[in-house]
């Protein structure tokens, strides 16, 4: 069973993604933060299939845990969630550590067939 790490700091799409997820059988930890998500990345060692991103949120932004995450763990894929355009530029050059970025707002299917695509996907 994949093990799904998501970090939003909205309660509401951290809940409604973990659930999505949830119905294919993964196994989800959540975190509020980037800062919180790399402390569990780091305590548990990078066990995690995928890393699930906002990549606007306080203390650490998606893009900062995304690389530290693949610097820390390169076997770890990620997947950003953005609602914003801007957001979603920044994240263009990332194309070497970041298998795709989901636009908000999605659809529970949107959500579910990203993360499956991304587990599905080889790490280059």
């Amino acid at each position: 069973m994949p093990r799904v790490l998501i970090a939003d700091d909205e309660d509401s799409m951290r809940t409604l993604v973990a659930r999505a997820i949830a119905m294919d059988g993964h196994e989800i930890v959540t975190a509020q933060d980037g800062a919180e998500a790399l402390e569990i990345l780091a305590s548990s060692e990078g066990t995690f299939d995928l890393l699930l991103t906002d990549i606007m949120m306080p203390v650490m932004d998606g893009i900062a845990l995304a690389l530290t995450a693949a610097r820390d763990f390169p076997e770890l894929k990620i997947l950003l969630m953005t609602g914003f355009a801007d957001q979603r530029e920044r994240a263009s050059g990332l194309d070497a550590i970041v298998h795709d970025v989901v636009t908000k707002p999605f659809s529970v299917a949107d959500i579910r067939t990203a993360v499956a695509d991304a587990l599905a996907a080889s790490k280059m």
